[in-house]
């Protein structure tokens, strides 16, 4: 007995088995495609939970294995900036 289509792949953006399904029989059949067009690796895990799960299915429904799959962009995560680093510099401590 198989996983169940409202299996969530990714809990991040709310990505089920049954979506993936559909976009992978759309002809999206990279990481990265699936990527832009459900968020799935977008959340705060930034894919640690479900890249493998996406590339195992891609694997399952296209034929090719995941050795042979084109690898997924990486983005280093950015931080964000202040008001006060943009206009001059971090405000000093007497100044808080």
């Amino acid at each position: 007995m198989g996983p169940d289509e409202k299996t969530i792949i990714c809990r991040c953006e709310d990505l089920t088995l049954k979506r993936l399904r559909e976009l992978i029989a759309s002809g999206y059949t990279t990481v990265d495609e699936i990527k832009r067009i459900s968020r799935a690796g977008m959340g705060p895990c930034q894919g640690r939970t479900c890249r493998a799960l996406i590339e195992r299915e891609i694997a399952a429904m296209t034929g090719v294995p995941i050795r042979e799959q084109k690898p997924a962009k990486y983005r280093q995560p950015s931080r964000p900036v202040t008001f006060a680093a943009i206009l001059g510099g971090e405000p000093r401590e007497e100044d808080c």
